[in-house]
């Protein structure tokens, strides 16, 4: 089962860029722009990871970024993630960022953006691994901000693919947002909104994010299945969950396997993703293997969760279609 699933082709929708900052890239940037970091050694950082819940990860997430300063520190942190998909079998992926959380320690929208860039289009022509870029606004920011970077997106528009909104839920619900992703959609991005596990109103945010935002896609979503009128409306507009089964853990004390098996047997789009990987030790790979580990998932439900991923990305049909080609052959070739 390990080497079935970490030789399949596969991708990733739910994977903050700022998420995959290693400990030891983070001692790099923090020499190379003269930042002072509270720990001696990256082993030393990772065993202040000391979270149990969204505000406790966050607070420790935020600081962390203080060293991301140039456009070649954005650079550096895409190359590494996206070299380590490509260690992973991951073709393609769609990546979250969070501009805000950048602009607001006084960093240019354009030193992140371009940084990013640069590396995506290198990690296409080198590594075979092509992406996409989600935007993400900062839900306990205001709405006047989030807009605000919704303009400043405007001159990178072919850039990006979609908006997103992620960041502390309590008392930040999706229709605060309504205006802008309504700017965003009208500009022919994808939307999609974190609906974290077992988070205050909501299944009231899961709502407004199918009834008032009318969104492409759902981040997380796990509690959806607590209401059969939301389940089944995810199921019948075939829009895609993106779970994170080993994020899950951090929050629930499970990787969430049994509600996967649920949707699953729903007919709901499940995937599988890693969220914020350097931080909860765990890239796709491994939420694969721990998943399968827990649940005692059959090949072919793996299977299904892995092509769910390219079926709801966010690609033209026609690279859908390559990239399902390419794990269908994988599959009738172990197969056989």
């Amino acid at each position: 089962m390990q080497t079935f699933i970490e030789n399949m082709p596969k991708a990733e929708l739910h994977v903050h860029l700022e998420g995959t900052l290693e400990p030891e890239l983070s001692f790099e940037l923090a020499q190379r722009n003269g930042i002072d970091i509270p720990y001696r050694t990256p082993e030393e950082m990772i065993q202040a990871y000391d979270f149990h819940d969204l505000p406790s990860f966050l607070k420790i997430y935020y600081a962390a970024m203080a060293v991301l300063q140039k456009e070649q520190d954005f650079y550096q942190l895409t190359w590494q993630y996206l070299k380590k998909a490509q260690s992973q079998k991951t073709l393609y992926v769609e990546l979250f960022f969070d501009p805000q959380a950048h602009t607001s320690r006084g960093v240019s929208f354009d030193t992140v953006i371009t940084g990013i860039r640069r590396a995506q289009e290198q990690a296409r022509v080198e590594l075979g691994v092509e992406s996409q870029l989600i935007m993400c606004f900062l839900r306990d920011m205001d709405a006047d901000s989030a807009w605000e970077h919704l303009q400043l997106v405007k001159p990178y528009r072919d850039w990006i693919v979609g908006v997103g909104l992620d960041s502390d839920e309590k008392d930040n619900p999706p229709i605060k947002f309504e205006r802008v992703f309504r700017e965003a959609r009208g500009m022919g991005l994808k939307l999609t909104m974190h609906c974290d596990v077992n988070q205050k109103n909501t299944l009231a945010h899961i709502g407004q994010c199918l009834d008032e935002i009318g969104v492409d896609r759902i981040d997380h979503g796990v509690n959806s299945l607590e209401d059969e009128r939301l389940w089944r409306s995810i199921r019948d507009k075939g829009l895609g969950l993106t779970v994170c089964p080993v994020s899950n853990r951090f929050v629930v004390q499970s990787l969430t396997s049994g509600e996967i098996r649920q949707m699953l047997a729903n007919g709901m789009k499940a995937t599988i993703n890693s969220d914020d990987p350097a931080y909860f030790r765990a890239y796709l790979n491994e939420n694969l293997l721990e998943l399968q580990a827990e649940g005692d998932f059959t090949r072919d439900e793996i299977a299904t969760l892995v092509a769910n991923a390219f079926e709801v990305s966010w690609l033209p049909e026609e690279r859908k279609r390559h990239y399902l080609t390419q794990l269908n052959q994988y599959l009738t070739a172990v197969a056989a």
